[in-house]
Parts: structure tokens; sequence; C-alpha cells
């Protein structure tokens, strides 16, 4: 053969070797394993018996009462001016209302964060959420299988607060609604240097959360997104794909504001379980009606002492959770792994001869 035949021969080679090797790495069939377990809470008359805001009225000599009281006519007032406001978010604009004119003068993000370190929890909290997360690793084959729990707080309140309070530290996210201070101004992307900024003060919604977008949060908590930022919430997703299935999931509220979010957890396969304050009957029968209309799963008090049906009922789901990701991981095992080659053949052959021998020996006796 000539130089330039096996020359030809080489390159033909490289060229098919090239087809053969993907030019991007070859991604698993399955993104996640989908051995993770998400605990979802509200925080407001959930995880505290009031509003987090309470702190911020109490540093500005702000009537509580009055501010609500004023926020729950607001949308009301508005629509007879001509406005359409969301009624659930309202209250952000009346906090930077209260800061333009002076009641809360100075309020900043880094205000709301030391105040959130003032907020009292239910009994219980925030050790229950370390107790939660060890029930998840509480038998070896949850070990095995490498289960971990995961918190999450979507809240309708401020994420700064929650982030400064006691549990902070303790969850693996928190969805809420955020101010901006000290905005960019029109014409910034021409500036090459900025002017000295003023004294930090909210003056602009950055996050809204109203109930409603509660459930994008599930979302992603669901695929990933908060996660991977590759992932885009929106994105078709195969449900063998997503981080946290639905019915890995248990959310916790305390009543019919929460209901989108309820209905969507329950759609899915997860747990939807409401809380009221201890001793409120009419929290209570709220939380009784959530049940016999199919909204919830279970209610119980927000104490969350070992000795509580709250605590209890979430304990014993956490493991049957678990035990039916075993169960189904290992089953799903059991499809994908095939038993190894057996020499048929040589078994088959040991057995004719011995039945063979027996043949002949029946005869000899005959």
């Amino acid at each position: 053969m000539s130089e330039i035949s096996i020359l030809s021969v080489f390159l033909f080679a490289i060229e098919d070797l090239k087809r053969e090797i993907p030019s991007q790495p070859v991604m698993p069939k399955e993104l996640f394993t989908q051995n993770r377990i998400a605990v979802i809470w509200d925080f407001d008359k959930t995880l505290i018996p009031g509003y987090m805001q309470q702190p911020i009225f109490e540093r500005y000599g702000i009537d509580e009462t009055n501010f609500w009281m004023e926020v729950n006519t607001m949308a009301e007032r508005y629509k007879e001016r001509g406005y359409r406001v969301s009624g659930e978010s309202v209250y952000l604009n009346h906090i930077i209302t209260h800061v333009r004119n002076g009641e809360m003068k100075g309020l900043n993000n880094a205000i709301l964060r030391e105040l959130g370190a003032e907020i009292e929890f239910y009994d219980g909290l925030p050790f229950f959420f370390e107790e939660l997360r060890a029930e998840a690793r509480a038998k070896s084959e949850y070990l095995k299988h490498d289960i971990q729990l995961e918190h999450y707080i979507v809240s309708t309140g401020l994420a700064e607060m929650v982030r400064g309070s006691l549990v902070a530290q303790h969850v693996d996210g928190i969805w809420g609604c955020e101010f901006i201070e000290n905005p960019l101004l029109p014409g910034f992307l021409n500036q090459d240097e900025f002017s000295i900024e003023t004294e930090k003060e909210i003056c602009q919604i950055g996050t809204m959360i109203d109930n409603t977008t509660k459930t994008r949060a599930l979302f992603e908590i669901n695929k990933g997104s908060n996660k991977n930022e590759a992932i885009d919430v929106n994105a078709k997703m195969a449900q063998d794909d997503r981080r946290i299935p639905f019915q890995n999931m248990i959310y916790i509220a305390d009543g019919p504001s929460d209901v989108p979010s309820f209905s969507v957890v329950r759609k899915f396969g997860g747990k939807a379980y409401a809380v009221y304050k201890p001793g409120n009957e009419e929290e209570f029968e709220q939380n009784d009606r959530l049940l016999q209309t199919g909204r919830i799963h279970a209610y119980g008090p927000a104490r969350y002492l070992s000795d509580s049906n709250t605590s209890m009922w979430l304990r014993m789901h956490i493991h049957k959770i678990c035990d039916r990701i075993v169960a189904d991981r290992e089953a799903n095992l059991a499809i994908r792994v095939t038993k190894p080659p057996q020499h048929l053949k040589e078994e088959k052959a040991a057995e004719e001869a011995e039945e063979d021998a027996v043949v002949e020996q029946d005869t000899m006796e005959l």
C-alpha cells in the first residue's frame, strides 16, 4: 500500500472516531436523583403568632392596628379613584409612603434585617427545623440512599426581616417581598461614574410576592431553578428530571390565603397542612373548613414541640415520604440492573446426566 493510501486510511479513521465521540459532554438520563424532601413554610401566623412587621411599627411609633386597617381599605379606596391595586401587596406601598412622609424616615434593608432579629417564634422553633432534618437520616436505608430534607420559607412578608430572624440559618431558601434603595436614575447606562450615594432609604418595590405568585416559588423548588440558574422555571421539563417532585413536598401555612399553594401541592401529590394559633377557636374553625372542603390533608396547632399533634404528623409523613423514596429507588435499580449471566448449558447437562443415572439404576433393578 502506498504512503498516500495509508495516510488516507489514517485520516478516515480519525474522522470516524470524531463522529463517535460527542462534541458535548454526555448528560445523565436524569438531571437529579430525586432523593430530596422539601418542607415549605409560610411565615406570618404559621411560624410566628402575628405579623413580622410588628418590630417596624414599634421602632417608629406607628399604630399597628391603624396601619392594617388602612391597608385593608386601600384597595377599595383606590378603586373609587379608578386605580386597580393588589389587596395582598398594597401594604408595601403604604410602608414606602410612610418613609417618604417621614414617619419611617431612614428605614432601609439593613434596619429591616436588624429588626428581623426581634421576631418571636412559636414554641419549638427554630430547633424543630433541625429535628425534622434529622428524621430524614433516622434509618440506615435513608442514609444508604442519601435522603436529604430541605426547609424553605415562602412569604408575602419581607425577605430581609426573615433573613435577620432566628430561623434564617436553618432554611435552604427564602422567598419574600424586597425593597430597593437608591434606584438607578434615567441615563445610568451612559454614566462612567456615579455620584456619591445619599443616605440609604427604601423607595421602590424590588420583588413582590402575593398568595398567587407563591406558586411560582413552588415550581422553582420543584424544577431546581432555585439551585441551578441555567434552569428556567417556565421551561418544559419531564417529571423525572425535576429536582424535588411535588410528592416529596409538604406545604405548611395558616389559612385560606394559602389555598392556591395548597391546591398546587395537593394536585401533584404533595401534602398540605394548616396550623392555627393554639386556643384560637376562630382559626381552628377556619382550618376545619379547609379540611372539609378538601383543601388540606390535616391541621393542628402552631406548636412545634416534640409532643404536639403538628410535630408528630409532620414526622410521620416525612418517614412515609422517605420510605417511598427508598422503595422507588430500589425498584428502579432492580429494573435497570440485569442479573449476571448463568451457566445454563452446563447446569442443564448436569441435571440430564443425573436423570439418566436414575433411569439406568431403575432399569437394572427391574
